[in-house]
Formats: structure tokens, C-alpha cells, sequence
């Protein structure tokens, strides 16, 4: 790979990535519909003088109910997972397929991450399904939810919407997330993301290895 494209939602993650030959770094902002418009901006922006090999979401995130993630552990997302997109029943939440349409060229909520990027990065790191959500779980009840209903270990709020953009480019991509903090109950939460964002400083010449750069 000789260019890749990062996408980070706040200055600070974009600093904890730092300046790399062959790396444009990209600050959304927060969000999936930033991290979406972002995306493919700079996909199409460089389209035609220097494309980019490769999408990478990073940043921090928070770990779910029985995940066993720690603060400071990465981890590569095996797949990215809309959290909110589906209907609400009598009989509980349904995804995209209870609903009846699709949210692109596969299943589901979960956005498939390329192959060739997963088999690469989780040769180094650990690998787990991460849901992106709208709104974070700040009660135990809301993080239980989104474990249950995604199967998630980790949530954030970007990285499907920058996979799913960068797959409808034709770009692969992946996300990979720093754990800054645990979920649930906001009183009770652990947070260190001083800690998050020097996981992913300590990280990144290992990422970048496993891309061949």
C-alpha cells in the first residue's frame, strides 16, 4: 500500500495518529453523518491525482458489557455495526432486516470491513465486532442493549458510517479503536483518555507495518 487515508473525529485522535509518509489524516468531526460526508470528500477529492489504497477509521472508544476489553487495549473491528437503524416493536428492536430494506450491498447492520485489511491487522491485534451508535450508553441499561443487540464489544460513533462510505467508493477499509474508557452508568463509568489516545500513539508504527508502510 503506498496511500492511506485516516479519518478521526477530533484533533486530538488525529494527533495521537501524528504525520506519516503516505497517510493523509482527515478531522470529521463527531458523528456518522461527519465522518460519512468526510469520507467521501476526501475519496473523491483525490480520486483522480492519487487514490487511496486504503480507509482507516481510528480513535478511541468505549468498552461494552462482557467484553473484557481493558482501557488502552485496541481493538480492529471484524465488522462495524449500525446500532440504531431498525424499527422498534411491541416485541422489541429489529435491525434493517426486520425492517425490510437494505442499508447497502449487505446484510443487515453490520457493514463488512475488507478481508485483506482484517487478515493483516489481526495478525497484531485483537479483532471484535464494533457497534457505531448515535447516541452513547451512559446508563447500564443502554450499554447492555447495545451488546445484545450488535454483539459488539466496543462502541463509538463514526466507523460504520466511514466503512460504509468508503465501501460505496470502492475504497477497502476498516476501523480500529483504542478503548478510553467503560460504558454504563455514567457515575460509575472509568475514563482515561489520556490513556486512549496514547494507545493508539504507541500503536501506530505497528499499524502501518501491517499495511506494508
Amino acid at each position: 500500500m503506498t496511500d492511506l487515508l485516516i479519518v478521526t473525529a477530533v484533533d486530538a485522535e488525529a494527533r495521537a495518529v501524528g504525520p506519516h509518509d503516505d497517510v493523509r489524516t482527515v478531522v470529521s468531526g463527531a458523528g456518522r453523518t461527519n465522518a460519512a460526508a468526510a469520507t467521501t470528500e476526501q475519496i473523491l477529492l483525490c480520486r483522480d491525482r492519487a487514490p487511496f489504497d486504503a480507509v482507516l477509521s481510528i480513535g478511541v472508544a468505549g468498552a461494552l458489557p462482557g467484553s473484557d476489553l481493558r482501557i488502552g487495549d485496541i481493538i480492529v473491528a471484524s465488522s462495524c455495526i449500525y446500532a440504531e437503524e431498525g424499527i422498534v416493536t411491541s416485541r422489541g428492536f429489529a435491525g434493517m432486516d426486520g425492517l425490510g430494506f437494505p442499508l447497502g450491498d449487505f446484510e443487515g447492520n453490520a457493514v463488512p470491513v475488507d478481508e485483506d485489511l482484517l487478515d493483516r491487522l489481526g495478525a497484531a491485534f485483537p479483532i471484535g465486532p464494533v457497534a457505531t451508535v448515535a447516541t452513547c450508553s451512559g446508563t447500564d441499561a443502554a450499554a447492555q442493549t447495545i451488546a445484545r443487540r450488535t454483539g459488539a464489544v466496543a462502541e463509538a460513533m463514526e466507523g460504520a458510517a466511514v466503512v460504509h462510505a468508503a465501501r460505496r467508493l470502492r475504497v477497502p477499509a476498516i476501523e480500529i479503536r483504542a478503548i478510553s474508557n467503560t460504558t454504563g452508568d455514567r457515575k460509575n463509568q472509568r475514563w482515561d483518555l489520556e490513556a486512549g489516545l496514547s494507545a493508539i500513539e504507541k500503536n501506530m508504527a505497528r499499524i502501518l507495518d501491517c499495511l506494508g508502510l
